[in-house]
């Protein structure tokens, strides 16, 4: 093992279930999208560390039918891919559309397939082929079903298989033939605190499975470790015949009971065996790294949306019709037209990346001529922050559940201005004891007890002008609910907007 160490989360922010495959000297991970569309970002990497998104599986309308009434963290559950006699394989649930589906790839970055479309039960779906050359869909629930992946024919079952050590929401089920045994990894205890990650073994995918003696063998329930609410899990070996676990994690930050902004994110962890097991955990926040180990240069921090596309970490809530954006319309500039389904605002248009840093900060340079536009901080619908140029004034207007309320006002010069949103991670300060048993009840700033500060501020052609400062405990999963993160991008809902670049830079916290 290497003297060097990688640090966890390996893939930051809103990127959770991982499922992995290896290909040569090649990894290819893939993680729920939710109600984003394109669906299903697709990472490559060569070390298990170093992530790179090449593309969307889930990149055309004809593949993902996410409507307008689709509620929050609906849509694309937990999809798994593997790779089998020289073909991608993507199977997926779709909970606001018609259901599981698989998709088929020659190529990882694609072209991926039009749906073809399965009658099993449950989600998380599964693919794992037998030395026979079948193919077996697990589910959560749990099942196993034979199938024809390429034309979606049930062969056989489904067939009820282990559930578990009896904590609630057995799901992920992902089974591992290794040597003569096939593994069934899968979660349990819910993706909130009490997750966990559990294995029982058989000679058959049929069953019957044999629970492992220490299950769960990974959990961080209960501890005061940084990374909470480890499961979901997925198993890959490297060329040197070690083996990997990727997982999903939250990082809380604030005062209790602690707040997760950033989502749920991918983590890596060693695995060793033992009698025939595997072992892992916990997770920690630095590992021995991968023999393989081999650093990419960073991300450019600006896009400057030169490009003939958009690049694939650019997503939208449910859609994003061809009439409500534009690279060629203003070459150089990114125009969004108010056309966009929204189910709070009518036409609005929303283009946005996953915030993957505590500390960050966001800047655009916006051209608004008459539209009403600007930069938004979001959870979902009902939960976002945004700073918002219209009619020669830049607003700072919070959304918390049913309230919308108006915080902040500023005039503003007519042309080209910058609007920049700051992510301060806040040091949590409770109200301390006194000896004599007195609360110190001194003045908390904006935020003190929630995980971090965001500030807003416009730029336009001197120095920065502050706006306000809002607490970032609303823009939490623990107010707002789901299973997504905080995604911070351009809008427009009245006209037409250009927008120049896009700044992104974030340092971990």
């Amino acid at each position: 093992m290497s003297a060097r160490t990688y640090a966890n989360p390996v893939i930051p922010g809103f990127h959770p279930d991982p499922s992995v495959c290896r290909v040569g000297d090649d990894y290819y991970l893939v993680c729920s999208s939710f109600e984003y569309f394109p669906g299903v970002p697709i990472l490559h990497s060569r070390d298990l560390v170093h992530w790179r998104q090449i593309g969307n599986v889930l990149d055309r309308p004809g593949q993902l039918d996410l409507p307008p009434g689709s509620l929050a963290s609906g849509g694309v559950y937990a999809p798994t891919l593997r790779h089998h006699d020289g073909l991608f394989y993507l199977i997926t649930t779709n909970v606001s559309g018609r259901g599981t589906f698989l998709v088929t790839a020659e190529r990882p970055e694609g072209p991926w397939s039009d749906p073809v479309w399965l009658d099993v039960p449950g989600i998380d779906p599964d693919l794992a082929w037998d030395d026979d050359g079948a193919c077996w869909c697990a589910t959560s629930g749990n099942h196993v079903t034979r199938i024809e992946p390429l034309t979606g024919e049930i062969l056989e079952g489904p067939l009820p298989i282990w559930s578990g050590t009896g904590g609630k929401y057995p799901e992920a089920p992902h089974l591992h033939h290794v040597g003569d045994r096939w593994y069934l990894l899968m979660s349990e205890g819910g993706t909130e605190r009490g997750h966990a990650v559990s294995v029982a073994r058989s000679r058959s995918p049929r069953g019957p499975f044999e629970p492992a003696p220490a299950n769960p063998i990974l959990t961080h329930r209960g501890t005061d470790r940084p990374i909470q609410s480890t499961g979901h899990a997925d198993l890959v070996s490297a060329p040197d015949g070690t083996w990997w676990m990727v997982l999903l994690g939250v990082r809380p930050r604030g005062y209790t009971p602690e707040f997760q902004v950033l989502g749920r994110e991918t983590f890596l962890a060693p695995v060793t065996w033992a009698d025939g097991w595997p072992l892992v955990g916990p997770v920690e926040e630095r590992h021995p790294a991968p023999a393989a180990w081999q650093p990419l240069p960073p991300p450019p921090a600006r896009d400057d949306f030169d490009a003939p596309r958009l690049a694939p970490s650019w997503i939208s809530p449910r859609a994003r019709p061809d009439a409500s954006w534009s690279l060629s319309d203003r070459p150089g500039w990114l125009v969004l037209h108010a056309t966009g389904p929204t189910l709070d605002r009518p036409g609005h248009t929303f283009v946005g990346r996953r915030q993957q840093h505590h500390d960050c900060r966001f800047r655009a340079r916006l051209d608004p001529a008459a539209a009403r536009a600007g930069l938004s901080l979001r959870m979902d619908e009902a939960h976002h922050y945004d700073l918002e140029v219209d009619d020669g004034q830049a607003s700072v207007i919070a959304r918390i559940g049913p309230l919308r309320q108006v915080v902040a006002r500023q005039a503003v010069p007519p042309g080209p201005l910058t609007l920049v949103i700051d992510v301060r991670a806040t040091g949590v300060l409770p109200p301390s004891v006194t000896g004599a048993g007195q609360v110190d009840d001194r003045p908390l700033g904006v935020g003190a007890h929630g995980p971090d500060t965001i500030a807003f501020s416009v730029e336009a052609g001197g120095a920065p002008v502050p706006l306000a400062e809002l607490d970032g405990r609303y823009l939490s999963t623990e107010v707002a609910t789901g299973f997504t993160g905080r995604v911070a991008g351009m809008y427009v809902t009245r006209g037409s907007a250009a927008f120049d670049w896009f700044d992104y830079e974030g340092a971990d916290a």
